[in-house]
Parts: structure tokens; C-alpha cells; sequence
């Protein structure tokens, strides 16, 4: 079942064009010039009950615009927008009550105020069930460790510790859908190992759809298991994000140490089918489609010429999958 359903939506900015200094204000002012800018482009795409999905783009892609226009935040200048039964700019108050948000450094804990008050104050707003607040505050504090922060203000607080507070603020009324931006930046590794764990759990256990933006390529790797590429105002990519691997980022590196020196001609001959290929006495590394080559059959062929003492494989990350996908899509224009 769609939860959220884009049909041909489109966002177009009026920007004013005006000449330099006050004779140019002047002019505009009597005789205003604009240009239209296209922010996004007639995109449709649907989203179901439960996904956990990347949406990426570059600065000035257009995916900033399509999360205000979903959160309801934006009017899109066409097309239309259904997400859980609700038009979001139209039925805000409703819509509202069924979305959590997390964008970025951007707190909504009140300031000075412990966290313990805000949680309690958003149990009101929401109008959340005592049994629910009681059961999902245990759940968090347990996960995210806020026991040891509860009592504070949020102006006390560490950015790892207002972000995991953040985080249970946007989960603790069961919201059909959250947004995350940026949701572990600044983070140190333990915590992210933390927020991304309480983030696939909600998403797992009680089916929360989860939309992420981040350039932490990390939290794609561990929270997604869909892939969204805007550019231009375009989605140039709908997919699972294994299957974006596969298509994307074929490409591996095996790095091959060897226990003797070997003959570097006889060697290079040998593996010069292969794309790219550095050798020198004792260390190879090469490039290889792991389509069409296994890490076995070359580990095979090099113990030819000498004992292999230890291999690695250099596994491509989630960023080369969307710079390749923005290549393939700049060659298509062009």
C-alpha cells in the first residue's frame, strides 16, 4: 500500500532580475523583470507503508524542495501530493499529528526547559496516550541513553545528546512517516552506531516509513534499503539500493600481498585483461568487475608466480554508486 504518492509535482521559483546599484532598484522598481527557475520537475514517484529510503542530491538539486513540499511546508506550484490519506499544505494541523521531523542541527526541544518537560509538553501537543508515552519513553530512554540527560535543558546539552533527544521527540507519538536530515551529523561513532540502530528498530518493529538526506553514506548503507537520486529537479534514479550496487559500483579492488618478488613483466602479462593493474615486487592491486571475475580465480592465478602471504577487497561505497549514477545521467543529456 502507497503511503505517499507524488503525482507530477513541480515547484517554480519567480526570481526578480535587477541591473547594479540604485538606478537599476529604480528601474525594477517601475518596471519589474523575473525569470522562472525550476526547483523540481513534473517528478511522481510513490513510497510505501514501512520503507526505509535515501533521497540524495547535490546542492541545488531540488531535494530540499520536494521534503518542505512533503512535510507541507511548501505549496508545489503543480501536481499533487497524498501522503496517509492527507493533502499536506492543505490538511496541516491533521497531517501534522502523523509525521515526525529531524532537520539537522535544528532543535525542537524548548530551550531552557529539561528535556523531561519538552517530551511531556509534546505528549500534550500530540494529544499521545498515557500507556503509549509510558511505553515508548521506556523503549527510548533504554536505546538512546537519555537517563543520563533527561533532567537538563536542551541548552546544556552536547550535540550527540540534543540529537538523540531530538530523535525520540520525532519518534514518540508513533508517526506514520519521519524525515531525517542529517540525522547523526557531528556525531561521534559510538552514537551513530546508536541513533542508527534505534532509527532500522522504529522502522523495523513498528513499520515507520523513514524518508533520509545525509552525506553521512554510512547511515544509507546501515538504514536503506531504497535509493532516490534527484538532479536538476529530476529523479534520475528509483531503485533498492543492492540493486543500485550491482548496476552502479560493479567494480572492485583487490590488493594481493605476495611472499616473494616476482617477475613484474611476466606477472603484468598475465593480468593485463584486467582494467587497472598496479604492481610491484611483493604488492598487487587491480581493478576487476566482480561480475565477471572472482577475488578466488585471481588469488589463484597470482599463486602461479608466488605464495599469497595476505589479500583485502576494496569494496566500493555508497558515494561512487551516486557518482556514477550522476555520470550516467550527465551522458544522457548531453
Amino acid at each position: 500500500m502507497n503511503l505517499i504518492s507524488l503525482e507530477k509535482i513541480s515547484k517554480i521559483y519567480r526570481q526578480p532580475i535587477k541591473e547594479k546599484g540604485v538606478a537599476g532598484a529604480m528601474k525594477h522598481l517601475f518596471s519589474p523583470k523575473y525569470v522562472d527557475k525550476i526547483a523540481v520537475n513534473n517528478i511522481s514517484l510513490s513510497i510505501r507503508e514501512g520503507e526505509s529510503v535515501a533521497f540524495l542530491g547535490s546542492n541545488g538539486a531540488g531535494k530540499s524542495t520536494v521534503i518542505k513540499m512533503m512535510t507541507g511546508v511548501l505549496v508545489p506550484t503543480g501536481g499533487d501530493i497524498l501522503i496517509n490519506k492527507l493533502i499536506p499544505h492543505l490538511n496541516r494541523i491533521q497531517y501534522t499529528k502523523s509525521i515526525g521531523a529531524v532537520f539537522g542541527q535544528r532543535t525542537q526541544m524548548w530551550w531552557d526547559i529539561p528535556i523531561l518537560e519538552s517530551f511531556r509538553m509534546l505528549k500534550e501537543i500530540y494529544e499521545i496516550p498515557d500507556l503509549i508515552y509510558a511505553d515508548n519513553m521506556s523503549t527510548f530512554e533504554n536505546i538512546l541513553e537519555l537517563g543520563e540527560f533527561i533532567h537538563l535543558s536542551a541548552r546544556s546539552l552536547s550535540l550527540g545528546q540534543r540529537m538523540r533527544a531530538d530523535l525520540a521527540a520525532a519518534f514518540l507519538h508513533n508517526p506514520k512517516i519521519v524525515f531525517l536530515d542529517e540525522p547523526t551529523i557531528g556525531l561521534d561513532i559510538e552514537v551513530k552506531q546508536r541513533v542508527r540502530y534505534f532509527i532500522k528498530k522504529l522502522n523495523q518493529e513498528k513499520e515507520t516509513t523513514v524518508i533520509l538526506t545525509t552525506h553521512d553514506l554510512d547511515d544509507i548503507d546501515d538504514i536503506c534499503r531504497r535509493l532516490l537520486v534527484i538532479d536538476r529537479g529530476n529523479i534520475i534514479h528509483d531503485g533498492e539500493l543492492q540493486q543500485a550496487k550491482d548496476n552502479f559500483a560493479r567494480k572492485r579492488v583487490i590488493h594481493i600481498k605476495l611472499k616473494d618478488s616476482v617477475d613484474i613483466n611476466a606477472i603484468s602479462k598475465e593480468l593485463s585483461y584486467f582494467d587497472a593493474c598496479c604492481i610491484d615486487e611483493r604488492q598487487i592491486s587491480l581493478t576487476f568487475d566482480r561480475f565477471e571475475h572472482t577475488a578466488g580465480s585471481i588469488v589463484n592465478t597470482v599463486m602461479n608466480f608466488s605464495a599469497v602471504v595476505d589479500f583485502s577487497i576494496e569494496e566500493p561505497g555508497i558515494n561512487q554508486v551516486v557518482r556514477n549514477i550522476n555520470d550516467r545521467s550527465q551522458k544522457k543529456i548531453i
